[in-house]
């Protein structure tokens, strides 16, 4: 699938079929989270891949009773590992927020060209979520995906309303 195809396309789907994800294709779309830039190349990251059911239906109450999300054959948990990188000079060890967010996009864009649906999950209990996937202290979960072949055949529609370019583009100073 050609690029701009990709990042035009890529939508938030909430209704998933219960067709399995192929192994190689599941490890090619994790394969491009790893490889994405981080400042310092510090790469504070971890993904968790849930493929239990009992663990996914666990996952919904702790997610604001999304209920799609147990749909999807996988559940992918990106966690951040807090540091002293201080980015931008203010963000403090929460600056692997930004390094870990570049990842999970590059995963989600991954996972559209192999013909796979996502939808960022930002709304979650992240105390809830490490107490059920034993996650350690210092490491935070950052954002959830479901993984999984869309149920919906229109998926891919059109985007909705996006501001146009020169509402958010500015050269040589903020405007």
């Amino acid at each position: 699938m050609e690029f701009y195809e990709v990042i035009y396309t890529r939508r938030s789907v909430r209704s998933y079929s219960d067709k399995p994800i192929p192994r190689e294709v599941l490890e090619k779309v994790l394969d491009a989270a790893r490889v994405a830039p981080s400042g310092r190349n510090l790469q504070p990251w971890k993904f968790i891949v849930i493929d239990d059911e009992k663990i996914k239906r666990s996952l919904v109450p702790l997610c604001f009773h999304q209920e799609f999300i147990a749909e999807a054959p996988v559940v992918v948990v990106a966690c951040g590992f807090r540091s002293t990188y201080n980015r931008g000079g203010y963000m403090g060890e929460l600056s692997m927020l930004v390094d870990v967010s570049i990842a999970f996009t590059q995963l989600l864009l991954a996972a559209r060209a192999e013909g796979l649906g996502t939808c960022w999950i930002g709304a979650f209990d992240n105390e809830g979520v490490k107490r059920l996937l034993k996650i350690p202290p210092g490491v935070e979960v950052v954002a959830l995906t479901p993984l999984g072949y869309p149920r919906e055949i229109d998926v891919w529609r059109p985007p909705k309303e996006r501001k146009k370019l020169e509402e958010i583009l500015c050269y040589n100073s903020y405007c």
